[in-house]
């Protein structure tokens, strides 16, 4: 999975407004459960039996702790599944408890996308759009292993992350290519120091089992689960794990489960490209013409970095980022125009703050480690290890697809998981989930990093009578929640009552 698969929550939002013990890092036992189960039940009663010991949330750096309607725990879950008995690592939750207490459903658990996104600091924040939900349902959340409060890894010092930026990840020569590739052994170094043995445990499936544990923890019979852009990636791990435990789910914002890495990469292209397009024709432009020029704007960065009235540079790598933030929702597309005027003048300021938005860079140049944690989940994931020699004979395809973003999304499957400490494990995501209940797959025309056409084939995997597709032409990264009744209703309807759309519904 490349990079630009990121939070709904995270993303459009930023512009709207440890230690453990266990095997080796090279041991891969944790993706193969006993053959007796292998989804990896059977687990102690000192693990299913816990009762969390929940209370009032603490602060998040320099986030304030939620108010007192919050309450945090921990979960203990095996480090390693094919030993369950073994060491244990802590997952961080949080939660808010159902309204109508007499007609509560259960809880209703959300991962809003990443991988690497932080459910424990996000959801206090974007629960005022779940409140028709949070009538009958807790609304739960937590950060899955290796993320945030749980485990997180980070395998750079901000230092080092500042001083990355000028590393040009669309290298044009053999020593930019050198530089790009040291840099990105260098990431993989700092990982596997950084998290040691637990990186060899942070795959989706074992996030999926934390789940039906947590699951069991909160008293529920089946998972109802929401899950947003990676988010639909690690539901449809579940369905495949735990089909019998599938209650309602819902996809927003899907992964397409069929692509390999290189695939992914080349369906992100076209959707940032779409989205690009999409916003050039509301201006009045021309798409292609339009496109044109803003290529031509980004190779003239690449030769000379435009100032920002700071010590920091704008290069062509902070450019195409702060590009990208603006495409995960239409209500920033002034914000791109802005930024992309100020920079025709030689002002890079604009566009650099927009990716650190992306970047998750404050003004005391401190960084989070969402990509951290991202980078390790997906490259222990991720079976593709793509060469430099690989990636540099399919950039003329990739620019083709999107003249923009075509080449930094091409090199960037060559420096993901190059040199990666641990091998991934799927060549493609198993979704497949005979006899589960009926989940909700939702696809949005205009989204940029989960493209439309991801949302059918999910649905496809999911199988016959589980996979219900429902599509929003819309714009933006998701679709519940930015602006569309149909859309809404739908969703409240089959998490409230149980009601799923007719398969195949449109909303306009």
């Amino acid at each position: 999975m490349t990079r630009w698969v990121r939070s709904t929550a995270l993303l459009a939002g930023a512009v709207m407004i440890a230690g453990c013990s266990g095997t080796g890092a090279g041991d891969d036992r944790s993706a193969r459960p006993s053959a007796a189960d292998p989804a990896g039940g059977g687990l102690p009663a000192a693990l299913t039996g816990q009762q969390p010991a929940w209370s009032d949330c603490p602060a998040s750096g320099d986030a304030p702790a939620p108010d007192d309607s919050w309450q945090c725990a921990d979960l203990k879950v095996p480090l390693d599944y094919a030993h369950p008995d073994g060491p244990t690592i802590d997952v961080a939750l949080i939660r808010t408890t159902a309204r109508e207490k007499d007609s509560r459903i259960g809880s209703l658990v959300f991962n809003f996308g990443g991988p690497g996104g932080s459910g424990v600091s996000m959801l206090p924040g974007f629960a005022p759009g779940y409140e028709a939900l949070q009538q009958r349902y807790d609304l739960v959340s937590f950060d899955p292993r290796g993320v945030g409060a749980s485990e997180g890894v980070r395998c750079r010092s901000d230092q080092k992350i500042g001083a990355a930026e000028r590393v040009d990840l669309t290298p044009d020569d053999g020593p930019e290519e050198r530089a790009f590739l040291a840099d990105a052994a260098d990431f993989a170094a700092g990982c596997e120091q950084g998290a040691g043995p637990l990186l060899a445990h942070l795959s989706t499936d074992n996030t999926a089992r934390d789940m039906d544990l947590l699951r069991q923890v909160l008293g529920d019979e089946e998972l109802h689960y929401f899950g947003v852009s990676y988010g639909t990636q690690l539901g449809g791990a579940y369905a495949h794990l735990f089909p019998k435990r599938v209650g309602r789910l819902v996809f927003d914002a899907v992964v397409d489960p069929s692509a390999d890495g290189v695939t992914q990469a080349k369906n992100q292209a076209r959707g940032f490209q779409r989205a690009l397009d999409n916003y050039l024709k509301d201006r009045g432009e021309d798409p292609a013409e339009g496109s044109r020029a803003i290529a031509d704007l980004l190779r003239r960065i690449d030769a000379d970095p435009l100032p920002t009235g700071g010590e920091r540079e704008l290069t062509q790598t902070l450019a195409t980022i702060g590009i990208v933030i603006t495409l995960y929702s239409e209500q920033s597309w002034p914000a791109l125009t802005e930024a992309l005027e100020a920079a025709e003048e030689g002002d890079g300021a604009p566009l650099l703050a927009l990716a650190d938005m992306y970047n998750e860079r404050d003004e005391a140049g401190r960084y989070s480690t969402q990509s951290h944690s991202q980078r390790a989940i997906s490259c222990r994931d991720a079976k593709d290890r793509t060469t430099a020699e690989q990636a540099r004979a399919s950039l003329e395809e990739f620019r083709k697809i999107s003249p923009v973003f075509g080449e930094f999304l091409g090199w960037d499957t060559a420096g993901w998981c190059h040199q990666w400490p641990v091998p991934g494990l799927q060549e493609r995501s198993e979704v497949s989930a005979p006899g589960a209940a009926p989940i909700l797959v939702i696809g949005n025309t205009g989204d940029p990093a989960t493209p439309y056409e991801g949302a059918a084939r999910m649905a496809d995997g999911l199988g016959e009578d589980v996979g219900v597709l429902m599509t929003w032409k819309g714009e933006g990264h998701g679709a519940y929640g930015n602006g569309s009744s149909c859309v809404d209703d739908a969703v409240n309807g089959y998490l409230l009552d149980g009601r799923a759309p007719k398969d195949g519904t449109v909303c306009s």
